[in-house]
């Protein structure tokens, strides 16, 4: 089968090899050349999938029979429409139901309205004026949120990134005049205190298929210190939890991701695809952080090389509406995930340095490589200011598969290159354990 495939990170070089190893015939849409998108594809087109008119003409010259988008922006700007108008059939969400990421306003309602479990407080401001006098009355501590997409990188929160209500209101002026997330308008919510982890289900709008959970590390530095990143990297476990939370939070994250996909068709836009739900831990139990219309960027690399189904197969499911008809199941292993970045990187990335990588030597450590943003000339690699690969430890034990991803970092080479040791380590998993039972006013 011909499947086009939009963007040219990590996560859809990961999407790219699992529809490859699985016999789709791969013509692969990326605004960058993406060296293992390149390697695997059949043909590829060098452009960004918000030119949507130039990547749907030519996945139609092409005759492409699917498409399988990977980035937000473009799901929010309407190609899988567009790429439906032709008869191509797609496993992934169409503008109005790819809402529920490109507008956390509209994500927040429609909690509101149908009632939704794991809602938060929080109200919508688009003048300085009423949050002003919003903050004059709130006594606790609040997250800002542009309405729109920011990379991962717009949301500031108080205790964290803010000191005091001042900070706040600079920052919402920030936001504000600077129309970070695409608008002037910004959503004021209650910090959630906890652990944050993702759930992501496949989905044909009307049934969904689970995965095993996974803890994206945000944070720049290790410890989780310093600034807001697009994620360095993640962690899963074999048995599909994670060490700080029971079947029965899953269950529970199960359900609001259940009666949210529920309320997305009784509002007339039915999701298929995959949906990311990113929860934080709370005292009270699971809640929604916020949603995301496709595969976790670096999360889709713990879990998508883990399917035992067929992915070609599956995504054939998703977009035909039936995926009761497929039995889906993983590998029962563990998964540690550490990106590779430019120094700098989330605050004054600086890109544009070669970085030597030993492929071979990586996949020999029983490791997986992933490329993200990077440029390739003359069969060198050179940094981007955006992540630049990531690597993929896998095995039963966590402790083994962080240790196979510390091995295979070893061969990745560069002067002006950094990453996180710590993420999957047995010190790290201990910290983010004793912080779950201080949020439960347990003993350590």
């Amino acid at each position: 089968m011909k499947v086009l495939t939009v963007g040219g990170g990590a996560r859809e070089h990961t999407i790219v090899k699992a529809l490859s190893e699985d016999g789709a015939e791969i013509y692969a849409a990326m605004g960058n050349k993406n060296p293992g998108i390149s390697r695997l594809s059949e043909e590829y087109l060098l452009e960004s999938g918000s030119e949507i008119e130039k990547v749907v003409d030519w996945g139609e010259e092409k005759g492409v029979e699917m498409a399988v988008v990977g980035p937000e922006a473009p799901l929010g700007q309407g190609i899988v429409d567009a790429l439906e108008e032709k008869g191509i059939r797609c496993a992934s969400p169409n503008q109005a139901a790819a809402k529920i990421e490109t507008s956390k306003e509209f994500m927040r309602d429609l909690q509101s309205r149908y009632d939704l479990p794991g809602r938060v407080e929080y109200r919508t401001f688009d003048n300085i004026e009423d949050i002003e006098d919003f903050l004059s009355h709130y006594e606790g501590e609040l997250a800002v949120k542009p309405v729109g997409l920011t990379g991962g990188k717009g949301v500031k929160v108080m205790g964290e990134h803010l000191d005091n209500k001042k900070e706040v209101i600079d920052y919402c002026e920030k936001v504000l005049e600077e129309e970070i997330g695409g608008k002037p308008r910004l959503v004021l919510e209650e910090r959630l205190k906890g652990e944050e982890y993702t759930l992501q289900v496949f989905t044909d709008g009307e049934n969904l298929i689970p995965m095993p959970l996974v803890q994206d590390h945000k944070r720049l530095f290790e410890g989780d210190e310093g600034p807001n990143t697009g994620g360095m990297g993640s962690y899963s476990q074999a048995d599909g939890l994670l060490p700080f939370l029971d079947q029965s939070v899953y269950d529970q994250s199960v359900e609001i991701i259940r009666k949210t996909l529920e309320a997305l068709k009784d509002d007339g836009r039915p999701y298929k695809g995959v949906l990311y739900g990113q929860f934080m831990l709370t005292a009270e139990g699971p809640k929604i952080v916020e949603f995301n219309c496709r595969w976790g960027d670096p999360e889709a690399m713990n879990v998508l090389p883990l399917l035992k189904t067929n992915y070609v197969d599956l995504c054939e499911k998703i977009a035909e509406g039936n995926i009761s008809d497929i039995d889906v199941t993983f590998e029962n292993k563990s998964s540690v995930c550490k990106y590779v970045v430019p120094e700098g990187y989330g605050v004054d990335p600086d890109g544009g340095h070669k970085v030597d990588v030993d492929e071979r030597s990586i996949e020999d450590e029983g490791a997986q490589l992933y490329f993200a943003s990077v440029d390739e000339k003359d069969g060198e690699i050179y940094t981007t200011t955006s992540r630049a690969m990531a690597v993929v430890g896998y095995s039963e034990e966590l402790e083994d598969a962080e240790a196979t991803s510390e091995r295979a970092l070893d061969h990745v080479k560069g002067d002006k290159i950094q990453m996180r040791h710590d993420i999957g380590k047995p010190e790290s998993i201990k910290r983010k354990m004793d912080n779950m039972k201080k949020i439960r006013g347990e003993n350590s």
